[in-house]
């Protein structure tokens, strides 16, 4: 065998299934070893062939966060891999175990300012925890074992570089075998156990701030907090783990936020975080804090700490519980009371007796597809608003996923991300929620999609406008300014390239086509021109934001856009109930 043979070989021990990528010159001899494996139907290695790489990256990354495998990427010599680099990064962030193959020019021309010449052991070294180039075919099984092992292990991305020429050459060392580690459990230390014991024992008001780190530790949180009545929000990724069957849920805190977690994280005596390492450190109080996290690197680097304590949340939980006295529930009632009017009068109010208003509420094209969707079904949203209504309004129900760019923050990841989860689960209803600007970035992936026959619903929020950042521009006191996008019927490109698709203008249509949509077997595209000026109210709004949000509606009228003022003030406020 050559050494692409090897790699290839050393994929399918390790379990992997699939390599997202496009094909060229010095990538070739890799995919030509995928094609000798016969696919994955006869215990080989798809080729998905995606319409940019940095899709792939994107759809590799998803692949991975899923099902928590081993997941591959690929891009040819120079700008090929060079456009991985944005989905890696996501990947990365988001501790999903992905392997890029990053092919090379020839060796003996490295150096030589060669045609396409990068350098991707330099470039992908920050968004990776192993990057190596391999020069010799004794190198090479070893630098993909360890490639191999360094993602699993650390649910990380490993980059390895690989010369075209290299690819080529006739393998001279044996290869090696993958044998998976086990997980271990990583208990807390005693001295930790107790002190917490003491402090929660103490602590009259505990709140607890669950993230992505409490996954698999859904009944040991819940026990803890009905021994604490503790009420219990959560950050943006560690709603599909906790808000589920949850009765003490209080809602998510930062600026997508909604509900009461906020107000109720900044009421406690002491707060418990547990397996998230949030980034936002505005949004959290300046109260006694106490960090469970897996990472020890991770803790204490957004708010002061006063107990650190490294181990596997559950671990932790059944650890302390038995030490810990049973709290009244005064804290906790008035907070699910606080949380209870704050989804009335805010984030429910724009669902209801919307059916005849138009434009459309985007609110209430999310409220509809939650009601339809599948209770297994995979979500992928696109960052910006598209965070906000899935967050608010797609209820987790422990069996359904969502996933997003929530830690990198890219554009155009819904529908990328999309493909990704459609062919890791064949079986399942995957629904991208897109933005207009996000899927005319990678407008391209619907020919992916088709081209598979990936039965992925797109659902297009199509507001003419990047809402987020016209919404960022506003709180900073600037108007909002080159965020309008002209119109473009995404549904009609959609039908051109092979899907089922839909436009939908009247609100009175839309549980209708979404349920068409959803029932379609294949790829199917909804399209519904939402309102442009509907913002999203974050939980806790400041005196600053109030102050920037003025300025720029002052700014705005005295600029002779005074109309676009009242649109967006009755946009907001029309459906707000009143005393």
């Amino acid at each position: 065998m050559n050494v692409a043979e090897q790699l290839v070989a050393q994929l399918v021990d390790a379990g992997v299934k699939r390599i997202y990528g496009i094909v060229g010159d010095s990538l070739n001899p890799v995919v030509d070893a995928v094609r000798k494996t016969g696919g994955s139907k006869k215990g080989g290695i798809d080729w998905i062939h995606v319409r940019h790489e940095e899709a792939a990256a994107f759809a590799a990354s998803a692949d991975a966060q899923l099902t928590g495998e081993l997941a591959v990427c690929a891009g040819s010599c120079g700008p090929g891999n060079l456009h991985l680099i944005n989905g890696l990064f996501d990947a990365w962030r988001s501790s999903a175990p992905v392997l890029a193959i990053a092919s090379h020019i020839p060796s003996v021309q490295i150096g030589s300012h060669y045609f396409q010449e990068t350098h991707p052991d330099r470039l992908f070294a920050e968004c990776s925890d192993y990057c190596e180039m391999v020069s010799t075919p004794d190198q090479a099984p070893r630098v993909f074992a360890d490639a191999i092992r360094t993602a699993q292990s650390l649910k990380s991305v490993s980059v390895v570089t690989l010369p075209g020429d290299v690819s080529h050459e006739e393998t001279t060392a044996p290869t090696p075998r993958y044998i998976p580690a086990r997980r271990p459990r990583m208990v807390p230390a005693d001295e930790d156990v107790a002190q917490l014991a003491k402090m929660l024992n103490k602590a009259k008001k505990v709140a607890i701030f669950a993230g992505i780190g409490v996954t698999g530790a859904h009944s040991e949180v819940l026990e803890l907090a009905a021994r604490l009545n503790a009420p219990v929000g959560h950050s943006l990724r560690g709603k599909d783990a906790i808000q589920y069957d949850n009765p003490f849920d209080v809602g998510m805190t930062g600026l997508l936020g909604y509900g009461a977690a906020a107000e109720g994280m900044k009421d406690a005596d002491l707060l418990l975080m547990l397996g998230t390492d949030f980034p936002y450190d505005q949004f959290l109080p300046d109260v006694p804090t106490v960090q469970v996290d897996v990472r020890g690197h991770a803790i204490g680097r957004r708010t002061q700490i006063t107990l650190p304590i490294q181990a596997d949340v559950a671990e932790l939980c059944r650890a302390v519980l038995p030490l810990v006295e049973q709290k009244n529930d005064r804290f906790l009632k008035s907070t699910l009371k606080r949380h209870r009017k704050l989804m009335t009068s805010t984030v429910n109010a724009y669902t209801k007796n919307v059916e005849n208003m138009k434009p459309i509420h985007p609110e209430f094209v999310a409220h509809v597809l939650n009601e339809l969707a599948d209770k297994d079904a995979v979500f992928t949203a696109d960052t910006g608003m598209c965070n906000v209504w899935t967050a608010r309004y797609i209820d987790p129900l422990g069996t359904r996923r969502l996933i997003g760019s929530f830690l990198h923050g890219s554009m155009a990841n819904a529908l990328p991300q999309a493909v990704g989860a459609a062919t890791a689960y064949p079986g399942r209803q995957v629904i991208s929620v897109s933005g207009d600007g996000g899927l005319s970035m990678l407008l391209g992936e619907l020919m992916t999609a088709r081209c598979h026959d990936l039965p992925i619903t797109v659902v297009v929020f199509n507001n003419a406008t990047l809402g987020m950042v016209k919404l960022e521009m506003l709180v900073d006191g600037l108007p909002d300014f080159g965020t309008d996008v002209h119109d473009v019927n995404y549904a009609g490109i959609a039908k051109a390239a092979g899907f089922w698709s839909k436009r939908v203008v009247d609100p009175k249509d839309v549980r209708s086509t979404l349920q068409e949509a959803l029932s379609h077997n294949g790829p199917a595209l909804v399209e519904v021109l939402t309102d442009p000026n509907a913002l999203s109210l974050p939980p806790k709004i400041t005196g600053e934001q109030l102050i920037g949000f003025a300025t720029a509606m002052s700014k705005m009228v005295m600029s002779g856009g005074m109309g676009e003022a009242i649109s967006m003030a009755t946009s907001n406020m029309r459906n707000i109930p009143r005393p």
